[in-house]
């Protein structure tokens, strides 16, 4: 298991949990009312696990809130994306240079 882990995913966990307190619900119950362990539960809010869609929409639907609460504002510089240095044109441009020199493999 990793040891450091995306922002989103610690920011993803911080807002469910802080829902939760919020609502007064137990992660045992939450558990329960998503169908979703607990335990799973606990490491989403400790960031220790990224959740899927589906599961944020369990989480949401439980805690009766808008699933894209927990995503709001998030940023690929959240996830750890590189960004990348060539635009869409430029990796075209380079692949069809790439590919005039390579000879076609007969079919």
């Amino acid at each position: 298991m990793p040891n450091i882990h995306s922002e989103a995913a610690l920011k993803i966990g911080r807002r469910v949990r802080e829902v939760r307190h919020r609502l007064g619900i137990s992660l045992e119950d939450l558990g329960e009312l998503s169908e979703i362990s607990w335990t799973s539960i606990g490491k989403i809010e400790r960031g220790v696990s990224s959740p899927t869609a589906e599961t944020l929409v369990r989480l949401a639907t439980a805690l009766e809130v808008d699933p894209g609460s927990f995503l709001s504002g998030l940023t690929a510089d959240d996830y750890g994306a590189r960004l990348h240095q060539l635009s869409a044109r430029d990796l075209i441009r380079a692949r069809a240079e790439q590919g005039r020199g390579r000879r076609r493999r007969k079919a």
